[in-house]
């Protein structure tokens, strides 16, 4: 958790001061969304053979490594100001996500029951928001005392977590996962997706993709088109996202646990991708800032549930390749990161509304498909059973 805090929150740091620090080095929108896609295309594309490693090499290293290259990232960040290099070190910072998401599901799923599983994965996801919300504040603050300090806070913090897990974290793997285990050892990442599809959380997968293109189309255009519609400030703008962070921490640590144990992963799964759909519909129909912000609310809400619950439902059904399914599962959600801002901003120049009605139709057939699934997930446990 507190691994997962630092990394998101260190680069939530930069956040609010990016705008101001590539306007200081003669850079625009483009470099902008490039810093995004760079990130998260490296991340998809080192995120399978990040999986084989948590597998192969272990947890503890795997955390290691990836904390170390967010670090380098941060600094290099730091250290220069040319534009390519900048773009070098959302590549390495991409790697050490890719590195350490995996593998951190992974050491939850060692070290917890199939009961305590969705407790675990949601706290880790709280931290997760956390950092998303605590970043950027930070960043805003430190910005005061010049436009390069807040990198060079994150620095200091992502090192300190390195040197926190060499001396802190324990190796945790399952002794029955070993090398010798590890089906296919030197496939591509091409042969990793085509591999997946065959797996029996392949749809668990593909939500995931679908609630991260949505959810990042989303927040791609919602600064733009609260601006637009509502002539919403900076500050209507930045509490709005600061409110969705703490609904997500609230509901993680708080609901995900309780609501799964009450009516199991598929009930809620249904629930909350309709939930989220119904949101995306409500979107398109609002009239003030004031009911879009409950609107965006309600999807956060939605997202928050369905992240943790997505990461248990895969852990669960993955068996003893913990680190291949949670490198599938980063690789997914990568997917719709890249996919997700850059289609939505193409469609918001053309239409307003495109982005939502997009991440509407996107959500209803996910819903549709999922709950295709779960019938004949239900159909085959009952003939096997009724053969045993």
């Amino acid at each position: 958790m507190v691994n997962m805090f630092i990394a998101i929150g260190s680069f939530g740091i930069i956040i609010p001061i990016l705008p101001a620090y590539l306007e200081s080095i003669n850079q625009g929108g483009t470099a902008a969304g490039l810093m995004i896609a760079i990130f998260a295309g490296a991340q998809l594309i080192f995120s399978p053979i990040a999986g084989k490693w948590a597998d192969q090499y272990g947890r503890r290293k795997m955390i290691i490594y990836g904390l170390a290259g967010l670090t380098l990232s941060m600094f290099v960040f730091y250290a220069v100001d040319s534009i390519w290099w900048l773009y070098a070190s959302r590549v390495i910072g991409g790697i050490g996500a890719a590195l350490l998401v995996p593998a951190i599901f992974a050491y939850v799923a060692d070290i917890t029951t199939m009961d305590q599983r969705a407790k675990g994965n949601s706290f880790v996801s709280a931290a997760m928001s956390l950092g998303i919300v605590i970043g950027p504040g930070i960043g805003g603050f430190l910005a005061d005392f010049g436009l390069k300090m807040p990198f060079l806070i994150s620095v200091i913090v992502s090192l300190g977590a390195v040197i926190f897990s060499i001396v802190l974290l324990e190796d945790s793997e399952s002794k029955m996962t070993t090398a010798a285990m590890m089906p296919q050892d030197n496939e591509s990442m091409a042969r990793k997706m085509v591999r997946s599809v065959k797996m029996p959380y392949f749809v668990p997968l593909i939500i995931t993709l679908v609630m991260s293109f949505g959810l990042m189309a989303y927040e791609s255009v919602l600064g733009l088109f609260v601006d637009n519609q509502f002539g919403a400030t900076p500050q209507e703008i930045a509490l709005m996202i600061t409110s969705t962070g703490i609904i997500s921490v609230i509901v993680q640590l708080f609901v995900v646990d309780r609501v799964v144990r009450r009516f199991g992963e598929g009930i809620v799964l249904n629930i909350f991708l309709a939930v989220a759909a119904a949101g995306f519909l409500l979107s398109l129909f609002a009239t003030s800032y004031v009911l879009f912000f409950g609107i965006t609310l309600l999807i956060f809400l939605a997202t928050s549930i369905l992240r943790p619950v997505l990461n248990t439902l895969i852990s669960k059904m993955a068996g003893n390749e913990q680190g291949f399914a949670m490198g599938m599962n980063n690789a997914y959600m990568s997917i719709g990161n890249v996919l997700g801002p850059t289609i939505a901003g193409m469609l918001y120049d053309v239409q307003i509304l495109y982005p939502f009605v997009l991440g509407l139709v996107f959500l209803v057939v996910t819903l549709v498909m999922t709950m295709i699934w779960q019938k004949r997930s239900l159909k085959r446990e009952m003939v096997v059973k009724t053969e045993h």
